[in-house]
């Protein structure tokens, strides 16, 4: 595999920090969250300032859409609005130079009324809708297994059979779900040709829990193992922290796993 590397950023941290930080430890993008105080419209605003900063650093560009949005909400005002929502922000995301933006496939419908069987035409419509508006605008929007939710790693291939969105691979999304190494590498091996990008999100335990790569237990190198050798997506870690040097570690480590899958020639011991 031949993957390109980032971070997803965090609102707390200057963009300007985190930017040269990407810079100075070898990373080749940047994931901003467009939310909070980088919302969409804030983001469009100071498109000048963001897209210099990218190029001073040579840095490509990733965005996460803001969420939770109801793209999948069975009351149609309420889902065109959120459709609008994300249109909006994939067309900054545009302006900004993004090359992918990741898409929570989601609603926000009460579980007691409606079932995940119900939800998911509506969420299909709305990721193919966006998905041809990512097209129109040259970003591929990549959706992401969630957990809890209408699309986990245990259902998310009917999305992928039902549209011709590209897939984000959360790895502590599938583990919060139940899957564990083993069977999440034999989804990529069957998938690999729609995941684009990878969110490296490390965990102890079935929970959520972000930790800077390595500092949890996946077993990344039987992950990795299992894209083809000609894969050529990208791969971000994903930390719960603020710490710039733990960043900078996760770089290190996340350097020294694709080295050895690629020793093995591309597979798990």
């Amino acid at each position: 595999m031949h993957p390109r590397t980032g971070f997803v950023t965090r609102l707390a941290l200057s963009l300007e920090d985190q930017f040269a930080l990407a810079a100075d430890a070898g990373f080749d993008y940047v994931e901003v969250l467009t939310d909070g105080r980088r919302a969409p419209d804030a983001l469009a605003g100071d498109r000048t300032e963001v897209v210099d900063e990218l190029d001073r650093h040579d840095l490509d560009l990733v965005v996460h859409l803001p969420f939770p949005t109801d793209i999948g909400s069975p009351y149609e005002a309420v889902r065109a609005g959120a459709v609008e929502t994300q249109t909006q922000a994939i067309e900054t995301a545009a302006a900004l130079g993004a090359e992918k933006a990741v898409l929570h496939p989601e609603s926000s419908a009460w579980e007691a009324a409606w079932d995940d069987e119900e939800l998911r035409p509506y969420v299909d419509q709305s990721v193919a809708d966006l998905a041809a508006v990512g097209d129109s605008h040259g970003v591929e929007v990549c959706a992401e297994n969630l957990f809890e939710s209408v699309y986990t790693i245990e259902t998310i291939d009917g999305l992928l059979d039902r549209t011709d969105v590209s897939m984000t691979l959360d790895t502590g999304h599938a583990r919060v779900t139940g899957y564990d190494e083993t069977e999440t590498a034999a989804f990529v091996s069957e998938h690999a040709d729609r995941v684009s990008h990878v969110h490296l999100n490390d965990t102890r335990r079935p929970s959520d829990e972000h930790l800077p790569f390595g500092a949890g237990t996946i077993d990344f190198e039987r992950l990795f193992a299992a894209f083809p050798a000609d894969w050529k997506g990208t791969l971000s870690v994903e930390a719960g922290t603020n710490s710039l040097r733990y960043l900078r570690e996760s770089k290190a480590a996340l350097d020294e796993q694709l080295a050895t899958v690629a020793a093995h020639g591309g597979t798990a011991d």
